[in-house]
């Protein structure tokens, strides 16, 4: 009787409880550190943020999630050697659930920000090359990803620099703040919508275009996001002209008004952020996954594996149960223990972390949406002067980056020997 016939059934159930575990991490880490801006800014509570994020990212993985996924993560693994060993395939990819999901609960209880994708990477890179065979990893793709420690963080933190010195020079640091907030606003509003519309057209929805055969290329994206980005604009125009200065306020707070302006960008930011964050993030928990239903099903190992609808629900609620539950302790990493942050710092790091994601697509570049965001708010802080930084925590942060690769593996290594010794 072969592995799958014996076994299958207990493999299936495996694989569906690894893949929520994993869902769970990326909700307790990847996404509270997409939130952790907006509740760190204080331009909405942890409460709220939960309840955005369970409405936009649900939405985001289920609605836009991915209708088929790449059975091999990212291209890592050479797909010619994994068809001459489709069980050694399912247990290192169970292998690699568990141990990403393992670290990025390490890394939650510890308040870590870490990059979800680089951890089931590292998982994948550590079964292949010491449970199969060194010729099974495709090792450009690694030094790519430990070029974006470097890119990714310092392209964020340099565009978040020059965005929030913009928003000193033309209306923090002028006689009459709020009136050039009415004034200029407008104009990053326009901003916001164009690259956050870049951000769910590249990263979330393309893969729901593509099941109805349709497909942007990188210039008519443009022109999408430039219309959204005039809509956008008047419509915050408008509700700009709702809110009136509150002198009294200002009294104890010279910004008081201006930030209840930037509050209300921060919420936008927010929303359109969790929506594109789900759609693109959800499938390092549901690929793998959907990878092992497949071969488990099939026999074979097959370069793409359609993904059912259950399975992104799956992938769906796991996030929104980890970010409800365990989102809090990364969250308060970012929003307030990097530097403090206020609704127009907030606003700056995440409209350069969404810039940068929209700009390394573009040019093909590899990039962590993490370490984006962990650099943007670096960048804001180090507008205000080196002072303003917790260095301590940046250090620990960096740190953790550098781990989450051998990490993956060595724990990857560990289950994928257990499971191939328990079945074999």
């Amino acid at each position: 009787m072969t592995l799958f016939a014996e076994y299958g059934h207990v493999l299936f159930i495996l694989a569906c409880a690894f893949g929520l575990f994993m869902a769970w991490g990326i909700g307790a880490n990847d996404v509270s550190n997409a939130m952790g801006t907006s509740v760190g800014s204080r331009a909405l509570t942890m409460k709220q943020a939960i309840c955005i994020a369970m409405v936009f990212e649900f939405a985001g993985a289920y609605l836009a999630g991915g209708e088929v996924t790449e059975t091999i993560r990212s291209g890592i693994v050479e797909l010619d050697v994994m068809t001459q060993h489709p069980d050694l395939f399912v247990f290192g990819m169970l292998a690699s659930l568990l141990a990403a999901g393992s670290w990025l609960l390490i890394a939650s209880i510890l308040g870590w920000p870490v990059s979800t994708t680089h951890s089931i990477v590292g998982a994948i890179i550590g079964f292949a090359a010491v449970g199969i065979s060194a010729d099974a990893v495709q090792w450009n793709q690694v030094w790519g990803i430990v070029a974006s420690w470097v890119t990714s963080p310092l392209a964020a933190g340099i565009l978040s620099f020059w965005i929030f010195r913009s928003v000193q020079y033309l209306i923090l640091d002028t006689e009459d703040p709020f009136a050039n907030a009415k004034r200029y606003i407008p104009f990053y509003m326009f901003a916001v919508g164009f690259f956050l519309s870049m951000v769910t057209l590249l990263k979330g929805l393309k893969y729901v275009l593509k099941s109805h055969h349709v497909e942007f290329s990188f210039l008519q994206s443009v022109m999408i996001a430039v219309a959204i980005g005039l809509v956008v604009a008047a419509i915050g125009t408008y509700l700009l002209s709702r809110i009136s200065q509150d002198k009294s306020a200002d009294k104890n707070n010279r910004f008081s008004s201006v930030e209840r302006v930037f509050g209300v960008l921060m919420i936008f930011t927010a929303c359109s952020m969790a929506f594109a964050h789900g759609s693109n993030d959800v499938a390092n928990a549901v690929g793998p996954m959907a990878a092992v239903i497949s071969v488990i099903q099939s026999g074979e190992v097959g370069a793409k594996a359609a993904v059912a609808p259950w399975v992104l629900l799956l992938g769906g609620v796991g996030i929104v149960v980890g970010l409800a539950t365990y989102g809090y302790k990364v969250m308060q990493t970012i929003g307030k223990k990097i530097t403090e942050l206020t609704p127009s710092r907030g606003f700056a790091a995440e409209m350069a972390a969404a810039a940068t994601v929209v700009i390394a697509s573009g040019i093909g570049m590899p990039i962590s949406t993490t370490h984006t965001l962990v650099g943007a708010v670096l960048g804001v802080g180090l507008a205000r002067g080196i002072g303003a930084l917790n260095l301590r925590v940046i250090g620990g942060i960096f740190a953790s980056w550098v781990i989450t690769l051998p990490a993956g593996a060595g724990l990857s290594i560990l289950y994928f020997f257990f499971f191939k010794g328990v079945f074999s």
